[in-house]
């Protein structure tokens, strides 16, 4: 059997095992050790998953993962998401469909502290839909704002997906972090848009809140200004060049932990939960770099990546015309796999590839998270769906939030095609702070 035909058997037994159910990280593990055994022998695989299990683990960048998550959580229970949507709505509200924009408003100012597209949804869910049901709007419209905006907790810093993307390829967290920010304010952007044409289209849908007086905005605003100074603080530095993107993920999290504590938003009960929940998170997330650590040795010795790219190659598509391939791949394993999962089976396969090309990897990271958000709200699978559904309660059908949340995935779509036309939507701000 040749290097190649493994790997190709080992990429197989990785789906078929997913399939099956495992959870990706145990299945990652297995395929990588395994795999590895075969081609070198079963002292070189114990010394290869213990080496790079403990290189995982022991990665200091990796750190910004659990804080981070610690942060968002500590945010969420203190009540603090329900301050950002009282403000975005406070700004919003008197425009056709304003509740829904202000879910989306809201949902990409709690993804700068969250990381997490399913935490967004879920909490800024739980605030928005009621809110949403109470005047009137249409299930569709309020569902499908909800699940797209969760989807800028995968791309507007500090997110999870851009950590393992720099763990995966060896690039700067940092940059990778501002790449984010301007396509993220891009797509909140055309969402917005997207809910201002439903409404004007059928103005039933999205009624217009009544009108607030500028004391009574700036009154309400005040609820969010110290969450928003958190993420200024910690985002901000980062840009600054005052700390890393590991300091800043301490400092946010014990800046929001001390608002929590002097405002009395939170007890010791709420202060528990939200540890154990960033505890578990962190947990999933250190297991699925451990797998993807453990299976990128097997992959390099099967020269399937050179493989790959040698083929693509031979097709004669080009640069662009390559990306477009990779691109399409994405969105169909998004209809069945979950991002993270996409990610970190994905990225050490098609990364040599595109840089091969010479397209910017930091570009690329951008292109790639963006892709693989599309797959949280594209059937079957579509992970935020699922979860918004399940905040609006058994009454909204499933059918109904997929059709509320196809007008938005046209407008990722866009937001798409606008960063590959123009690179420097994703490139100015790194580009900016590092040179």
């Amino acid at each position: 059997m040749t290097e190649v035909s493994a790997g190709l058997i080992g990429i197989a037994a990785l789906f078929l095992l997913m399939i099956l159910r495992t959870p990706v990280a145990f299945a990652m593990l297995l395929v990588g050790f395994f795999g590895y055994w075969g081609l070198s022998g079963f002292r070189s695989a114990s010394a290869m998953l213990l080496t790079e299990s403990y290189s995982a683990v022991a990665s200091y960048s990796l750190i910004v993962v659990p804080m981070f998550v610690l942060l968002g959580n500590i945010a969420s229970v203190a009540g603090y998401s329900r301050g950002l949507y009282d403000a975005a709505y406070a700004w919003v509200g008197r425009f056709k469909g304003g509740l829904a924009s202000a879910s989306v408003l809201g949902c990409a100012a709690f993804s700068a502290v969250s990381g997490s597209s399913v935490a967004t949804a879920v909490t800024l869910g739980k605030v928005a839909l009621p809110q949403m049901k109470r005047l009137g709007y249409a299930d569709s419209l309020a569902t499908g704002s909800v699940a797209a905006g969760g989807t800028l907790g995968f791309l507007i810093p500090p997110s999870t997906g851009f950590v393992l993307y720099a763990i995966l390829t060896e690039e700067s967290i940092g940059r990778l972090f501002m790449a984010g920010i301007l396509p993220g304010i891009l797509l909140c952007a055309l969402f917005m848009g997207v809910i201002w044409l439903q409404a004007t289209l059928r103005p039933e849908d999205g009624p217009q809140g009544a009108k607030i007086g500028w004391m009574e905005k700036l009154r309400i605003s005040s609820e969010a200004w110290p969450l928003f100074g958190v993420i200024l603080v910690s985002i901000g530095g980062i840009y600054l060049g005052v700390f890393t993107p590991v300091e800043a993920s301490g400092i946010g999290a014990g800046l929001v932990i001390l608002l929590a504590l002097v405002q009395r938003k939170i007890n010791w009960a709420g202060f528990k939960e939200a540890v154990l929940d960033t505890l578990k998170t962190s947990a999933m997330l250190y297991m699925v770099v451990i797998g993807a650590n453990v299976l990128n040795p097997f992959l390099a010795i099967t020269h399937i990546p050179a493989t790959l790219g040698a083929q693509l190659e031979t097709l004669g598509l080009g640069a662009y015309g390559t990306l477009i391939v990779i691109l399409l791949a994405y969105v169909v394993l998004g209809m069945f796999m979950d991002g993270l999962s996409m990610l970190v089976i994905t990225i050490p396969i098609v990364f040599p590839v595109i840089t091969g090309f010479g397209f910017d990897p930091i570009w690329f990271g951008v292109v790639a998270v963006i892709v693989i958000e599309m797959g949280m709200i594209t059937p079957p699978v579509g992970m935020n769906v699922f979860v918004v559904r399940g905040v609006a309660g058994p009454d909204v059908p499933l059918t109904t939030v997929f059709s509320g949340v196809a007008p938005f995935l046209i407008a990722m779509v866009i937001g798409l095609v606008l960063i590959i036309l123009f690179p420097q939507i994703a490139t100015l701000l790194p580009n900016t702070m590092f040179g």
